[in-house]
């Protein structure tokens, strides 16, 4: 799907596969007559956006035989889809039972992390429409933080890198331009805006940049008015935003606030907690049932003044949760008019990232194949009619 903006940039709208477990290219393709094809088709749209995610073994085989690629891209063009953006942060696995901490896995220090890397960039390269001006992928923060030692910086620098020289390699013998966006996430090595400008300090600036997951942003309480321009004054450029929302909490200590997030507490994803004090200082769990009452319960601040929650757990973008839960929704918008709303488009690459839609509580989950890609056209229709909100246009 794709809006203009007023400054005359297209800005790619699309929707990410990891939402779909695809282990195999077949699958892979299988899966978009399953969800993509109907996906635009409830949304009336002439081309869809897809923001796929292709397991490192699917990567490494389409890197190694152009034939494949080609193939891929002969049956995203007979269904109308087009990919400019991949997900490269999960490497494998990503709908297994257990994820957790694993989606961390290998980190930039470990060179099957360069691997996938590059090999995704060669496939994108294959994959951009024609009149695509360049395409994005996004990858994770370095790693978990634990542990994370000065070695392993260096490490995680060396193999950037050698991620960018690909990167201008791919470009001088492809004439197709692809950058890398790293991708803040709470708990990791840079969980923030602020980690993200001081770990990257003299890395390439033209093909490096950032992924900026909306979610991510709103459970570290992170405004993007502020956000944004810290980036752009350091030369970091917006390569691609992930579209999605928190969950907001704003009595967490009330019993019913307490029950109603336990049907959020589920066994797949890694769920980081933050509660914001009246200065800013956050305080920190790894995981919702740890804040809940594990081993180390997040109870109310010293003094007993009860702070808000984020936590990070991507809710639909046009279905907030019932009270006493809410979504980030309004952060959400601001953030969409600090990045699309202005003069200028500051990233023209954008992806809902709702993930977890398998996990939601029962009551709210997509109950078959067609419900879940109706459900993810209502997200997509919502991003379209807030970005037509901001002063974007479909195409004429």
């Amino acid at each position: 799907m794709r809006l203009v903006h007023a400054d005359g940039q297209t800005v790619h709208v699309a929707y990410c596969t990891n939402v779909h477990p695809g282990e195999d290219l077949d699958t892979v393709i299988e899966q978009l007559d399953r969800f993509a094809v109907p996906v635009r088709r409830h949304l009336g749209a002439d081309v869809l956006g897809l923001g796929l995610w292709l397991s490192a073994p699917v990567a490494r085989e389409l890197a190694g035989d152009p034939r494949q690629v080609d193939r891929l891209r002969a049956a995203l063009d007979a269904r109308a889809l087009e990919v400019v953006t991949l997900n490269g942060f999960p490497y494998r696995g990503f709908q297994e039972e257990v994820v957790k901490h694993r989606v961390y896995h290998p980190d930039w220090t470990e060179p099957a992390r360069l691997t996938y890397t590059t090999d995704l960039a060669e496939v994108l390269a294959r994959l951009l429409p024609d009149d695509a001006a360049r395409g994005s992928i996004s990858t994770l923060p370095l790693g978990w933080r634990h542990p994370w030692f000065g070695d392993r910086q260096v490490l995680a620098a060396e193999q950037l890198d050698r991620l960018a020289d690909h990167l201008h390699a791919l470009r001088d013998r492809t004439g197709r331009e692809i950058r890398v966006g790293v991708e803040p996430e709470p708990g990791c090595v840079i969980e923030t805006t602020t980690e993200l400008v001081d770990r990257m300090a003299g890395w390439d600036e033209e093909v490096l940049g950032v992924c900026l997951d909306l979610c991510h942003l709103a459970v570290g309480f992170e405004d993007a008015a502020v956000a944004v321009p810290r980036l752009s004054a350091a030369g970091r450029r917006v390569v691609k935003a992930q579209v999605s929302a928190a969950l907001h909490v704003e009595h967490p200590a009330a019993d019913a606030t307490r029950d109603a997030l336990a049907a959020f507490d589920e066994d797949r994803f890694l769920h980081q907690v933050r509660a914001c004090g009246e200065h800013g200082q956050l305080r920190a769990r790894d995981d919702l049932g740890e804040a809940l009452g594990g081993r180390r319960p997040l109870d109310p601040a010293p003094g007993g003044t009860e702070q808000p929650w984020r936590v990070h757990f991507h809710v639909p973008l046009d279905h907030a949760p019932e009270p006493p839960l809410a979504a980030t929704t309004a952060e959400l918008r601001s953030s969409l008019g600090v990045l699309v709303g202005g003069d200028t488009a500051l990233t023209d690459h954008l992806e809902v990232e709702t993930y977890t839609w398998s996990v939601l509580p029962q009551a709210v989950r997509p109950t078959d194949d067609a419900a879940l890609a109706a459900s993810i056209a209502g997200e997509l229709a919502w991003l379209r009619d807030t970005l037509i909100d901001l002063g974007l246009k479909e195409p004429a």
